[in-house]
């Protein structure tokens, strides 16, 4: 990017919203606030930031109203805040379409952090080399960051192409969840986040997988999960 990214805050919260502006700003990110739910949607959609910092809790449309309603025409990273406990908001912003999530309260390092790894992504910088794998109808271009099945376009938030394609091009082999974690967040698995699995669900259906017998990404128990390129001999 040639700019400096554009993130925008949703958080009603004023204190931390310019707290958390004044890091961000200060390392080199454009900011903009927003406090309700409902302008957020407004404004996310027209306005196309590069990125979406999302509290929950908002007045108007909450946070996951929010995901929801933007991902119909947003594709760029959201990275939600979630309460440190609360794993069912967690999952079921990962259902929405939120890319990361960061427990509150937020600590500026590690949301810098988690901000710049969602946006190297983006500009695609885990694969430098644009590449279009086709699986029969399936087809994945990473130079244009799309999916087809059956010639149609398939829509996927970032999170969700992104480990498709980290899968895909290492079709016929076995990725833990260790290893995606690593590649896709930059952190060690826990051992308990479950947004990997949010997501391979998430994404079954749209490559025209089977979620309840899936054939083209497998479940190797104990182990993590396989893409097969070749269905006829699965």
């Amino acid at each position: 990017m040639e700019h400096a990214p554009r993130v925008m805050i949703v958080e009603d919260d004023e204190r931390l919203a310019l707290l958390t502006r004044d890091y961000l700003v200060a390392n080199g990110l454009d900011v903009s606030i927003i406090s309700n739910g409902n302008e957020a949607i407004r404004r996310i959609s027209s306005e196309q930031p590069d990125l979406v910092v999302l509290d929950l809790m908002l007045p108007g449309a909450d946070g996951i109203t929010v995901c929801r309603e933007v991902r119909k025409t947003f594709r760029n990273p959201i990275l939600m805040l979630t309460a440190r406990t609360d794993e069912m908001d967690q999952v079921l912003g990962l259902e929405m379409g939120a890319d990361d999530y960061v427990p509150k309260p937020v600590k500026p390092r590690l949301l810098l952090a988690r901000i710049r790894a969602l946006l190297r992504r983006v500009e695609g910088e885990m694969e430098a080399t644009p590449q279009r794998l086709e699986f029969g109808p399936l087809v994945i271009d990473n130079g244009a960051r799309e999916v087809l099945l059956e010639g149609e376009s398939v829509e996927m938030t970032s999170a969700e192409y992104d480990l498709l394609w980290l899968l895909s091009s290492n079709a016929g082999r076995v990725l833990s969840r260790e290893l995606i974690f690593e590649k896709l967040r930059g952190i060690q698995y826990d051992g308990q986040d479950r947004s990997i699995d949010v997501r391979i669900s998430r994404i079954r259906p749209k490559i025209g997988d089977d979620p309840d017998n899936p054939k083209r990404i497998k479940t190797v128990r104990s182990k993590g999960y396989l893409f097969v390129s070749d269905l006829s001999s699965s």
